[in-house]
């Protein structure tokens, strides 16, 4: 009688384990069932205008990131937001090439973190309505434990916005520690214009879709060059009848945080109903 038990009680939880992988496959085919999400970062904004105006004139709700302390960042993140644009600061931060010069508002070796608090203070001062930051440069920042920490940790204390790291080096570590702190975050998966011809932007952006689809989101930066504008103004009206949907970074945030939240309750059905049948059994 017991054997038989056994049997039977094992059987049930084999059909209750392929009954919940059945469940994770259907969530999973709820998010490909939706249209993928891409986001579209443009950074290096404020320091020419009519660029700017014309990243702003962009169709849908590409995101713009703005330096600190340049000569139009106020003006353009104003325009940016009056315009229903999501506002960034593009934090500059210290590269691996050390003959670069340093630009104002810059977290280098040399930030203590008293002075990162005072310099993110002032850099966001100078890009109003930023709801997100990712880094300018930072091949070098980006791989410190002691000054991702401290951003981080700065960040999570406003608790207001995201992090994305723009991903300018393999050995960045901005992500992780994003995650770590709880702060809002994701990786840039494309930048679109490395090249700047509009071959090489369309391989990116097919590149940019075939991840979308893959993960269910995708993130492009690119910059506000003559040769990328041209192809995103072609480009972006055409996303939604291709079956993507574009939006703002703060939407993947939430994308992300459903899935988690999703992941989380489906274990913990499963964790539940083990413990269920173990306490029935015997």
């Amino acid at each position: 009688m017991m054997i038989n038990a056994t049997k039977n009680g094992l059987a049930v939880i084999g059909l209750l384990i392929s009954s919940l992988a059945i469940a994770n496959v259907a969530h999973g085919a709820e998010f490909t069932d939706t249209q993928p999400l891409i986001a579209i970062i443009i950074d290096d904004l404020g320091n020419q205008k009519e660029p700017g105006q014309r990243v702003i004139a962009l169709p849908g709700p590409v995101v713009c990131s703005l330096m600190p302390h340049t000569a139009y960042a106020r003006f353009l993140a104003e325009a940016a937001y009056a315009a229903g644009k999501e506002v960034m600061l593009h934090l500059p931060m210290q590269p691996v090439e050390m003959g670069l010069h340093a630009v104002p508002g810059e977290i280098n070796l040399d930030t203590s973190q008293s002075n990162m608090r005072q310099i993110l203070t002032t850099d966001l001062n100078a890009v109003p309505h930023t709801v997100g930051v990712n880094n300018h440069m930072g091949s070098l920042i980006t791989r410190h434990p002691g000054h991702m920490e401290w951003l981080m940790n700065e960040l999570s204390r406003r608790g207001n916005l995201y992090f994305i790291d723009s991903y300018t080096t393999a050995s960045s570590i901005a992500f992780e520690m994003a995650l770590e702190n709880g702060v809002p975050t994701a990786r840039r998966n494309v930048f679109l214009d490395n090249e700047k011809s509009a071959s090489s932007i369309a391989i990116a952006f097919a590149q940019l879709k075939k991840e979308a689809k893959e993960d269910g989101f995708a993130i492009a930066i690119g910059h506000p060059y003559t040769v990328t504008l041209d192809y995103l103004e072609k480009e972006i009206p055409l996303l939604a009848e291709q079956g993507f949907r574009l939006v703002p970074v703060s939407k993947i945030m939430e994308f992300q945080e459903q899935r988690s939240v999703e992941s989380k309750t489906d274990s913990l059905t499963y964790q539940s109903s083990l413990v269920k049948l173990t306490n029935e059994q015997y």
